[in-house]
């Protein structure tokens, strides 16, 4: 590590504060610290949001559910509010890491850092959410722009998420096993305007797969996405997998998503 400095913040204005002089965000350090470490981020000052509670917390409005950006993956995984609105989105969270990881990770840590094989974008789209921030709300659909990258405006510090609560909907991943991340994710969301289908893992972010939607719209079964053909051409090849190998995944996690949401 090397030398920066720490601010502590105590409250929402005031970690805007220290984020609008050019302070990095340290949300749950899961991603932050260890890239520091290996030096990939060097930032000189670092604002603690941990001690703002305002940022935390998760409370039902309406036909949506608001998730501050603090709230831990273990909080979501074990809140019966979200349980009982979007159970989808508990087990996204219960298996997110491992369990140090989500002791300390965070909704707001995740979706800021926008890692392309993170569990949580998978959902914010998929559920068609609104990311609400210190200056202004954005729907998922303006906030995802690629690998690491947002709608985020320096300075601006997410501060809530409100997930609308679909019909069913459901997740599943295929993990890498050392770091757990999804090799691929497939979130689908039946809606009362139709269904919406989110990819993580696949290489360059998270993102909506269209052919898959208009296939569940109209039959919302495992038959219907199985049909879909998964094109590997704007797909990641790496040491885990090849493009078409993820292509193949995508198929199979989505029939596996579609068949728990319905119960099966």
């Amino acid at each position: 590590m090397y030398a920066f400095e720490l601010q502590r913040a105590t409250s929402a204005a005031d970690a805007a504060r220290h984020a609008a002089a050019g302070a990095r965000p340290l949300a749950g350090g899961q991603t932050l610290l260890a890239a520091m470490k290996l030096r990939i981020a060097q930032p000189d000052a670092l604002v603690d949001l941990a001690g703002v509670r305002e940022l935390a917390g998760i409370a039902r409005q309406g036909a949506a559910l608001r998730i501050g950006a603090m709230t831990r993956h273990a909080e979501v995984a074990a809140s019966a509010e979200v349980g009982q609105a979007i159970p989808a989105l508990a087990d996204l969270a219960a298996h997110i890491g491992d369990r140090q990881v989500r002791a300390m990770g965070t909704l707001g840590g995740s979706v800021a850092n926008d890692d392309p094989a993170a569990c949580y974008p998978a959902a914010v789209l998929a559920l068609g959410a609104t990311v609400h921030t210190t200056s202004r709300a954005i729907a998922a659909d303006d906030y995802f722009l690629g690998l690491f990258t947002t709608a985020l405006q320096e300075g601006e510090l997410i501060t809530a998420i409100d997930f609308p609560i679909p019909r069913r909907a459901a997740y599943m991943k295929f993990r890498q096993p050392a770091s757990r991340f999804a090799l691929i994710g497939v979130f689908v969301a039946q809606r009362d305007d139709g269904v919406r289908v989110a990819v993580t893992g696949g290489g360059n972010g998270v993102f909506r797969h269209a052919g898959l939607e208009q296939a569940l719209s109209a039959s919302f079964t495992p038959q219907a996405a199985a049909g879909v053909r998964i094109d590997a051409s704007e797909l990641a090849t790496d040491l885990h997998a090849t493009a078409e190998y993820r292509a193949n995944l995508i198929g199979v996690m989505a029939q596996r998503a579609v068949a728990k949401a319905l119960g099966s």
